[in-house]
């Protein structure tokens, strides 16, 4: 039976074929061993994790919980990378789109994570999917971008 992160990613890249995309179901096992058991997955993209458009084997599982931005990488012969982004780490979001691809920055505050080799049609969808889940997160927190005088 196939996860439901495999099922949200195996979703998009059918939408997104062009998207350079390799080994999902290893990536999306990452996210799977890290989920916990009171989060839902609410949106799910493949990426190349990185800036580079000639690189295309360090491909990422990207996924949008209902308490966090997780990615999860398999390496090619073993161990993994993972990174999770709570809602007080996230900074902002950049898209570029080329001429073939697209790509997407998700400032932290720690680092910028390079998400490239996107299908261009893609951008849009991802764009809304993360500034309204982080939105409606920072909401939660009481997080606010206006500032307070006294």
């Amino acid at each position: 039976m196939a996860s439901i992160v495999y099922e949200k990613i195996r979703q998009f890249k059918d939408k997104y074929p062009m998207t350079v995309a390799w080994r999902l179901k290893r990536h999306c096992e990452i996210i799977d061993m890290h989920l916990n058991p009171d989060e839902t997955v609410e949106y799910a993209f493949v990426a190349q994790k990185n800036d580079n458009p000639i690189d295309i084997i360090t491909t990422a599982a990207i996924v949008l919980t209902n308490k966090r931005i997780l990615i999860g990488q398999k390496r090619l012969l073993f161990g993994y990378f993972y990174t999770a982004i709570t809602p007080d780490m996230f900074n902002d979001l950049s898209l570029k789109m080329g001429l073939i691809w697209g790509k997407v920055y998700i400032d932290t505050v720690k680092e910028v994570i390079r998400l490239s080799n996107l299908q261009r049609e893609a951008l849009p969808e991802i764009e809304t999917a993360i500034t309204e889940y982080m939105i409606r997160e920072k909401q939660k927190y009481g997080m606010s971008s206006e500032k307070t005088t006294l």
